[in-house]
């Protein structure tokens, strides 16, 4: 395999980050497939690593914490499938993933290491299903119509962060380089100011699909921060008039 060099944009990222604002009544957190199906090993599908899982569930609830205080509403987007006769779960339409299924084994597929399923995956009514309870708290909002990698397709997302007057878009969750990629793209092309929670993110696929992920919203579509930094602009943003 070629190794190809990480390009050094840290001058570009820096100027961004510094004059990054984050105003609490125009925030919205974002989380994304934090549900048991990727971050609960006794039942997950498509299991992100346990260390990973580890830490992503620990900063996402010190930070969803954060969020909460500030009066920054949360919204939980998971994907649920159903099971249909004569096809399987609603993910085997996808033909890349009705081709891992036909032509992989199961230790194999997408998840290095250790076994996945496509079509056992969140299926209505599993424990994948739930969401991680530390991460949920009354007040936040739930999706569970999400059937592919973008947050955005065939569900309510954008109508419910105008309603709620958002114009900044906080994503965290599984998976860096799909779903958490995917979603940004589609929230840079409706205009939305991007920010993925760095330390509340992980690839299953793999830490180099996840650093890729990172590198392509810094890089092209917005920007990341850690829990400190994403603390200290709220402070900041708290504090602006204009």
């Amino acid at each position: 395999m070629t190794t190809v060099e990480i390009v050094d944009r840290s001058s570009m990222i820096d100027k961004l980050r510094d004059g990054l604002v984050l105003k609490p009544r125009e925030t919205a957190i974002v989380t994304i497939d934090m549900h048991r199906g990727h971050l609960d090993p006794k039942v997950a599908t498509m299991a992100a690593k346990p260390e990973d899982a580890t830490r992503v569930i620990a900063a996402a609830k010190e930070l969803l914490s954060l969020a909460r205080a500030s009066g920054i509403p949360v919204i939980h987007v998971k994907l649920v499938y159903r099971k249909i006769p004569g096809i399987g779960s609603e993910g085997m339409t996808q033909p890349f993933w009705r081709a891992l299924h036909d032509m992989v084994s199961d230790e194999d597929r997408l998840t290095p290491g250790r076994r996945s399923t496509v079509d056992d995956h969140n299926i209505v009514g599993s424990p994948g299903t739930e969401l991680i309870p530390e991460l949920y708290a009354d007040g936040d909002y739930v999706i569970d119509n999400k059937k592919r990698l973008d947050c955005f397709h065939g569900t309510d997302l954008k109508a419910l962060l105008e309603i709620l007057g958002a114009k900044t878009v906080c994503l965290m969750g599984i998976n860096t380089n799909t779903c958490v990629l995917n979603t940004a793209f589609t929230a840079f092309n409706n205009d939305y100011r991007v920010v993925v929670l760095a330390d509340c993110v992980a690839s299953m696929y793999g830490d180099d699909l996840h650093e890729l992920g990172l590198q392509n919203i810094v890089r092209c579509l917005g920007w990341t921060l850690n829990n400190t930094q994403f603390r200290e602009k709220l402070e900041q943003g708290a504090t602006r008039n204009d």
